[in-house]
This record gives C-alpha cells, sequence and structure tokens, in this order.
C-alpha cells in the first residue's frame, strides 16, 4: 500500500488515478481523512507509523517541512523508498533529509486523476517508472532540468484553464452565450491536442493548414503575437524557476 504524507491537490491527484486504498497523513487540514473515505485505507496520526507501514511513500506536504517530516520518521524510513513530488526540491535535499532511503524526486501534474497526466522523474528514480506510467506519460530528465519540467508541465493545466478562460470571455463578449462559447471551445482545445499529436508535434504544419495569407486565421495570429503571447509564457517560465 503506498503512504502519502501530505493529502494535498496533488498527492489526491496520484492517489485517485491510481485508484487504491491508501495510507495517509495531513497536518490537521482533514484531507487525510476525505482521501481514505473515497478510496479506502487508512488516516494515520504519525507519520513515523505510515513510513513503517507503507511499501512506498508519497511525500505531498509542503517543501519548507522536509526536514521537519524527515526528523519525525526518524530510522522508520531505513530501506524505504520515498517518492517525492515536492515543487523546487533538489535529489541532494532529499538525500538528506532521508540518508537510508532510496529518493526519487517526480514531478507530476494534475491530469493524472484522469490517468492522462505527464510525470517527470529525475534520473536515478527509473525504478519508479512503471508506477508513474499507470496514470500516463512519464519523462525521465537530468536532474538540472526538473525545474523547467515544472515550470512547463505541472503547472500547465493551468495556464490551459486561464486560456480557456480567455477565449472562452472573448467568445461571450463576441456574442455567444457562456454554455455553448465553454462547450465549442473545450471541444476545439481537445481536437487541436489530437490534430498536433497526430502531427507528430508540428505546429507549423497545424498553423499552415488553417492559416491563408492575409486571412481572418492569420489576423488572429499576428493579434496574439502583438500582444505578447510567446513573451509571457517566456516569463511564466521564469517566474516559476525563480519563485
Amino acid at each position: 500500500m503506498i503512504g502519502f504524507i501530505g493529502a494535498g491537490n496533488m498527492a489526491g491527484a496520484l492517489a485517485r488515478g491510481w485508484g487504491e486504498p491508501v495510507l495517509a497523513t495531513d497536518s490537521g487540514s482533514g484531507r487525510a481523512a476525505a482521501l481514505v473515505e473515497e478510496l479506502g485505507g487508512e488516516t494515520l496520526g504519525d507519520n513515523a507509523e505510515l513510513v513503517r507501514r507503507a511499501d512506498a511513500v508519497v511525500l505531498g506536504h509542503k517543501p519548507y517541512q522536509l526536514e521537519q517530516v524527515a526528523a519525525g520518521v526518524g530510522d522508520a524510513a531505513t530501506g524505504k523508498t520515498v517518492i517525492s513530488i515536492l515543487g523546487g526540491t533538489s535529489i541532494a535535499q532529499l538525500q538528506a533529509a532521508f540518508p537510508q532511503s532510496t529518493v526519487i524526486r517526480a514531478v507530476p501534474n494534475t491530469p493524472v486523476a484522469l490517468r492522462r497526466g505527464v510525470t517527470c522523474i529525475a534520473e536515478g528514480g527509473e525504478q519508479a517508472v512503471a508506477l508513474f506510467e499507470r496514470v500516463g506519460s512519464v519523462f525521465v530528465l537530468p536532474e538540472s532540468q526538473m525545474s523547467v519540467a515544472l515550470a512547463t508541465t505541472s503547472v500547465m493545466p493551468a495556464y490551459v484553464a486561464l486560456v480557456a478562460e480567455a477565449a472562452i470571455d472573448a467568445g461571450v463578449r463576441g456574442g455567444l452565450p457562456a454554455a455553448r462559447a465553454t462547450e465549442m471551445f473545450l471541444a476545439t482545445l481537445a481536437g487541436s491536442a489530437e490534430l498536433l499529436i497526430a502531427r507528430g508535434g508540428d505546429t507549423l504544419t497545424v498553423r499552415r493548414e488553417v492559416t491563408s495569407p492575409g486571412g481572418s486565421t492569420a489576423r488572429g495570429l499576428a493579434a496574439l503575437e502583438r500582444n505578447g503571447l510567446r513573451t509571457a509564457f517566456d516569463e511564466a517560465l521564469q517566474a516559476v524557476i525563480g519563485g
């Protein structure tokens, strides 16, 4: 059974994607109890007991709590596999906190709850690939690229939601009913993603298939470029990495 220290949004998404009973603790939020009620398993009041009983442990607490959690677990973590989903926490920090454990750094995103997620795993954690493949695609990256992975995959569902909101609002301002605008855009978004996949990620080809010289799509693309779409994503990446 997998144990979760912390049962926030990302930990909950993983647990739902795996779809099995869990052991869980939290800092008093009640989320662990809610997760166990949904999936089965047991809520525990002590992290050390969770670690002793779990087959593998997922760290889903706040990053700043790492040393406190590790100290509370103590020798119970000896020989255990500890998987961190803590943002901005390096392998070196994890190894320092859990020197007697096998530590793995993973950066998943919330679509793992639907088994359509993306998880990036730092090199050295390949033994966790099969576990995360159960909830979506997995990419093994050098440790040096994990911060960029966080800034381009883990946060991306929020960015896509914001883009969807902006596009839907534009449609409503243009005269579409809100419910219809939402339905139309989400169907278009899903189809466009499938088209990009079918084209092997060739974004230029997909754009050219829609864009006639001097036509309406060309004018719309020019407006997006003029208003800094690429710059916005570049600055968002730097903001995430810079913390």
